[in-house]
């Protein structure tokens, strides 16, 4: 198995890792809500779980 020969300094790992970068979640709009949620998931509004502009399920009252 292959060992580096020197340890990398602090400054050129760093410099190796500039390119990752966090990115914003893309958001889209509910078309029944009108609602901001993340893409291709369902979210919840008013005790209704959407999907796609659709009611999927609603939360029960306990």
């Amino acid at each position: 198995m292959a060992h580096p020969k020197r340890k990398i300094s602090k400054t050129r790992r760093d410099k190796r890792r500039t390119h990752y970068k966090a990115t914003a979640p893309s958001l889209g709009i509910c078309q029944a809500t009108g609602e901001a949620h993340k893409m291709h998931r369902a979210h919840w509004y008013e005790g209704k779980l959407y999907y796609r502009g659709e009611v999927v399920m609603e939360k029960e009252e306990a």
